[in-house]
């Protein structure tokens, strides 16, 4: 990790302006809904949030994630102690689903898009392939590399769109609009470079 820039106490990696991503859902299928050691980070509110609209999202899942919910919970603690979504076998998420195409989405962002709830989904998701690591005096917001998301890299720099572009809505909902604008800024200067 190579964080070169300041933004209070957030180190922000250099990757956010070098590198060009775009999600190619049409190629990927939505391989990071199944994809990785365990489920996707969920902040303690977002455990909350997420028992308080299952009643909504309930319809949007599968029959096996109904049962793997029921049997593990909305959320699980995984191997390095951290809260996450349930995993159907080991492999993909329980709040995912194939849409007529094959595309994995998500039961929880369909939801939001249909009016249903506030909660689009978890930040951690709604971010990638952005991570964000909380130090005792800092935050460190660091791009993860992914070999599934190769065809993101390809689209990305064919329309030269770098990462902190294509993020722009859940950045300013993760951290505000001052924020996104200060990356803004320091983008600029680091194209002159």
């Amino acid at each position: 990790m190579s964080f070169v820039f300041q933004i209070d106490d957030k180190l922000i990696s250099e990757q956010l302006f070098e590198k060009k991503f775009v999600c190619d859902l049409s190629t990927c299928k939505g391989a990071c809904c199944v994809e990785g050691d365990s489920g996707a980070p969920l902040a303690d509110d977002e455990v909350v949030i997420l028992k308080d609209i299952y009643p909504v999202i309930e319809k949007y899942l599968t029959n096996t994630a109904k049962k793997t919910i029921k049997k593990h919970g909305l959320s699980v603690v995984d191997a390095d102690d951290d809260t996450v979504t349930p995993l159907i076998n080991n492999r993909e998420c329980v709040y995912a689903y194939r849409d007529e195409h094959g595309i994995l989405k998500c039961a929880i962002e369909k939801a939001f898009l249909n009016g249903e709830t506030n909660f689009r989904k978890p930040i951690s998701c709604y971010l990638f392939p952005i991570r964000i690591k909380e130090y005792k005096d800092f935050m460190a917001i660091n791009y993860e590399e992914e070999k599934i998301c190769k065809p993101a890299l390809i689209l990305g720099e064919k329309l030269g769109v770098p990462v902190f572009r294509f993020l722009k809505e859940p950045i300013i909902n993760r951290f505000g609009l001052t924020f996104y604008n200060d990356l803004e800024k320091i983008y600029h200067d680091f194209e002159k470079k």
